[in-house]
């Protein structure tokens, strides 16, 4: 007869072949997406840099000051577009492993959840890319001095946009993050609404530690993030108030 540690154990086992198969899932799904991007590594960073290459002066370019800049910076970047492709795949991969373990009330909260981060992420680093760049790189081109020609490499531009794409899609996570607190009964709305002077100076913070050390480019991180943190707490208010009518529902009810 098997005892209940056992059972115990091997439901542990289990649960690790699923997580390995998941994990080998997403990887495979990456490098699939990867191989199929590969040929297109230059195109793909051209694009990307297409806003710092605009707003060069006439005549300048972007240069390669390592030998090995003009193949690894595209297959760096290619690298990093296929996972943020196949994050829909991953975050699902995810959602399919710990999807057993939720009540239905959070099952039924957890799927738009799902997709509403999928979207806010991919609309961070879309205004990163449309909204951002050009203005930031005409700013600091303009305001460069007399005499220095401008040519920015091709691996810090790369680590730059990266950098700020990670920093973008994370903010815009925001929303969910106030969203879930506020279900949670972590936080009333009006105590988050409360703490708003604390929040812009915390939003301003964030942005000094996740973009480059100038001001401008702070702000247009930091004030979306501000704005968003409003978005989370009016659709935590929808969500508190829709709670409060269940439960006077229930006790009608009983």
């Amino acid at each position: 007869m098997t005892s209940a540690e056992d059972e115990k154990e091997l439901t542990l086992i289990d649960h690790l072949v699923e997580l390995r198969d998941r994990i080998m899932k997403s990887l495979i799904a990456v490098v699939v997406l990867f191989l199929a991007l590969f040929y297109f590594a230059n195109d793909i960073y051209t694009y990307v840099a297409a806003p710092m290459i605009a707003a060069l002066p006439e005549g300048s370019t972007m240069i390669a000051v390592d030998p090995t800049s003009p193949f690894f910076a595209p297959f760096k970047l290619t690298f990093y577009v296929s996972i943020m492709i196949a994050m829909p795949y991953i975050l699902y991969q995810m959602w399919s492993f710990i999807a057993p373990g939720l009540y239905k009330n959070e099952k039924k909260l957890a799927i738009p959840l799902f997709i509403s981060s999928v979207v806010l992420f991919y609309s961070g680093i879309a205004f990163a890319r449309y909204v951002l760049f050009g203005i930031v790189f005409g700013f600091f081109i303009s305001v460069a001095p007399e005499g220095i020609q401008v040519a920015p490499d091709i691996s810090s531009f790369l680590s730059f946009a990266l950098t700020i794409f990670l920093a973008f899609g994370l903010a815009f996570e925001i929303p969910i993050a106030v969203y879930l607190c506020i279900w949670a009964g972590l936080a009333e709305p009006e105590a988050l609404t409360g703490k708003r002077p604390y929040v812009v100076v915390g939003c301003f913070v964030v942005a000094m530690l996740l973009t480059p050390p100038d001001p401008f480019t702070q702000s247009m991180l930091a004030i979306p993030m501000w704005a968003l943190f409003e978005v989370g707490i009016i659709a935590g208010k929808m969500a508190r108030k829709r709670q409060r009518e269940e439960e006077a529902a229930e006790e009608a009810a009983s």
